[in-house]
């Protein structure tokens, strides 16, 4: 990314500053995965190349990081690249799924959603609901780009409940960042063409002094 929206600047100063580097190259990496989603229209090529980034992100382990921005990114905050493969693993499920059932959005959620469980632990984050929130804002994300109704249906269905659960815990001070971005996708939940921006920044304030 060459420009940080105003959301994602928001959330990232709501981190603490030792853990600030982590949530923000496990979000960039989140970003690349995406993208290479969005622009790869053969299964087989996508699976090549997110084996790419599995095996690049293990390597980090034991090698200096290629000149990529998001693995450069990633070796300088600290995180243990083998520990962010499961976040691949979730997007690989959009290419190896035939159709996107109830079983594969959950793995996809559960995956993807691991970037909160890892972004949590980075910035000390105790007691806060991570794994319910990163799968709830994962799914709720999915929904919205999904072409089939059918399928954004679904990713709804499964993410609300969790979502629900996340959204009424009161967020420890460390992890106020994950609680902003869980308010944000419950609000992209209820209304994906909410074009109120001073109204989410708002949110994202309120929940910044309150933990709620």
């Amino acid at each position: 990314m060459t420009s940080i929206d105003p959301e994602r600047g928001l959330i990232l100063a709501y981190a603490p500053p030792d853990g600030r580097a982590a949530l923000a190259a496990l979000l960039m990496l989140d970003d690349a995965l995406a993208l290479l989603l969005r622009t790869t229209r053969e299964p087989a090529i996508g699976q090549i190349r997110l084996a790419w980034w599995r095996e690049a992100l293990e390597k980090l382990d034991h090698a200096l990081p290629p000149a990529e921005p998001v693995l450069q990114a990633v070796a300088a905050s600290g995180l243990k690249g083998s520990a962010l493969t499961p976040i691949v693993e979730g997007w690989e499920v959009l290419i190896e799924a035939e159709r996107l059932d109830e079983d594969a959005l959950r793995r996809f959620g559960e995956g993807r959603g691991a970037l909160f469980v890892l972004a949590g632990a980075a910035m000390g984050s105790a007691g806060d609901p991570l794994s319910e929130a990163g799968q709830g804002w994962a799914l709720a994300d999915l929904a919205r780009h999904l072409g089939p109704e059918d399928e954004a249906a679904a990713a709804r269905t499964i993410a609300r409940p969790l979502l629900d659960v996340a959204a009424k815990a009161q967020w420890s001070r460390n992890g106020r960042a994950l609680g902003a971005m869980t308010h944000l996708a419950r609000r992209d939940l209820a209304n994906k063409h909410e074009t109120a921006p001073i109204s989410r920044i708002s949110r994202l304030l309120w929940h910044r002094l309150t933990g709620r």
